[in-house]
């Protein structure tokens, strides 16, 4: 698949006269809990030659493939990126942070582990996650039956606020490392082993009674981490700065590799 996926980028890049800087695997891949039946969620960051940014008119900034199989691929415009950087968006920062990199040209990847020292927002990111836990389990865990999959859309990102809680800086991506630095119960953890070992064997569409202990704790930790992100200052950040890494990038792309 490793082939098929570098194939894929390259006739991207052809097909639409760009520089692909940074493909990674997002998802269940990344987290560390695919099924057999997973998709491959590949992720990229591309650039177009100067002339392109040089218009009036709105331009496109994502490049979406269509579905083929289990292949799922696009990507975002260097500028798209950035402007998500400055607010310390948690999707795009799980990529940098994926230990599944297909593509890793230019440096961008090492500037931007960099520049997260000053640009990093532990608030704007825990709001993220809250947002998306409540809005899961509010979707997904409120019925008698709940399918297996849907605890970890909530699990994730719960566990995901912990961890800045705890440390202040971006979770990792891999679930087990959240998993793990939680602490939880062994009355939670047996639970979550469980469904674990059953998403993993493929079992993660299948319909089961809630889990009360997991829809309990789950419930007291959003209600937590709603109370303690109230406390916490948002970041400054200096937008010249990525102004200028943007400029920086276009040279050394398009210096180094004329356009097609």
């Amino acid at each position: 698949m490793q082939n098929t996926i570098l194939a894929n980028l390259e006739q991207i890049e052809q097909e639409q006269n760009v520089r692909i800087l940074f493909a990674v695997e997002s998802g269940s891949r990344a987290w560390g809990f695919a099924s057999k039946d997973s998709d491959y969620d590949v992720r990229f960051i591309y650039l177009h030659p100067l002339e392109w940014y040089l218009s009036i008119r709105k331009q496109r900034d994502v490049i979406e493939c269509p579905i083929s199989g289990d292949l799922d691929i696009s990507g975002w415009d260097l500028p798209k990126a950035l402007g998500l950087f400055r607010k310390s968006n948690p999707p795009l920062l799980e990529w940098i942070g994926s230990p599944h990199v297909y593509l890793d040209r230019y440096g961008l990847a090492d500037r931007l582990r960099e520049l997260m020292a000053d640009y990093y927002s532990p608030k704007r990111c825990m709001l993220h996650y809250l947002h998306m836990a409540r809005g899961n389990f509010r979707e997904y865990l409120k019925g008698e039956t709940v399918r297996i999959k849907k605890y970890f859309y909530v699990l994730r990102p719960v566990l995901a606020c912990l961890w800045i809680e705890k440390h202040n800086c971006m979770p990792p991506t891999e679930f087990d490392e959240l998993y793990k630095d939680a602490g939880l119960s062994p009355s939670i953890s047996v639970e979550i082993d469980r469904l674990l070992l059953r998403k993993i064997a493929g079992d993660e569409l299948d319909m089961e009674p809630k889990i009360e202990v997991i829809n309990a704790f789950l419930e007291q930790q959003i209600d937590h981490c709603s109370d303690f992100v109230e406390g916490m200052e948002m970041v400054d950040v200096d937008e010249d700065v990525l102004d200028e890494f943007f400029r920086e990038m276009l040279g050394r792309v398009w210096k180094s590799e004329p356009a097609i």
